[in-house]
């Protein structure tokens, strides 16, 4: 298998510097994406490929989803890329997320993809998710209650037994709504309100998105580890 070579890079101090500091040399074997999920898909090869990083959907191998049975992020982001690895004899990156509600004592977590119980129906999870909350409101849960956040785990294996994964973790904090608004993204993102931006995720433009978000930050810290891990595959 190649190897993954690694480079000195400048400190990274944000998003928007990871790509000149590495498009300026081909440092990255072929990576596996762990995702069938055509949203995570679309986002990551974004992601990726502004950070100069080569990666190939699962798909393409004929790749099935791998069952994700962990109890956590990182144990499913974990069996994501060991099953990738596995099919393909290739390193593989996979993430898992999703939305945390306090209100809802962490709902939907790692249930997000299939909270309603159709794995992908994203108009049904947030549909549930704003019914539950507007009981909570009829209780007297006040609008400042409805925080939230997404999370992020991001696990990248060299292959199927490597012994120490590289796990990258980040969130991005916000409040869910009372409806759905925006019709950018997927998932949870016409219910998630950003503060900062004053909008639902879901109306921000992809670009801006791409420098907030849970995915985006943990892409940075994967790309500044691959510059200080020394790996051989």
């Amino acid at each position: 298998m190649e190897k993954l070579k690694l480079i000195a890079l400048p400190l990274l101090k944000n998003y928007t510097e990871i790509k000149p500091a590495l498009m300026t040399t081909s440092i990255f074997p072929r990576i596996v994406l762990a995702s069938n999920n055509k949203g995570k898909l679309q986002e990551f090869s974004d992601l990726f490929s502004d950070a100069g990083i080569s990666i190939t959907p699962q798909g393409a191998f004929g790749v099935e989803d791998a069952i994700e049975d962990g109890l956590s992020f990182v144990e499913n982001a974990i069996i994501k890329a060991r099953h990738a690895c596995q099919a393909t004899g290739l390193p593989a990156v996979a993430d898992d997320s999703g939305l945390e509600i306090d209100a809802l004592h962490g709902e939907p977590g790692i249930y997000s993809a299939r909270y309603s119980g159709q794995h992908g129906d994203d108009k049904a999870h947030n549909k549930l998710v704003l019914e539950k909350l507007a009981a909570l409101t009829k209780e007297g849960l006040a609008k400042e209650k409805r925080s939230a956040r997404f999370q992020c785990a991001l696990a990248f294996m060299r292959h199927a037994n490597d012994p120490t994964p590289l796990i990258c973790q980040a969130s991005w904090e916000g409040f869910i709504l009372e409806e759905a608004r925006g019709n950018n993204g997927f998932g949870y993102d016409p219910i998630f309100w950003v503060p900062e931006k004053n909008c639902s995720s879901a109306e921000l433009p992809k670009t801006i998105k791409n420098t907030l978000s849970h995915r985006s930050k943990a892409l940075q810290l994967l790309v500044a580890a691959f510059r200080e891990k020394k790996y051989t595959c």
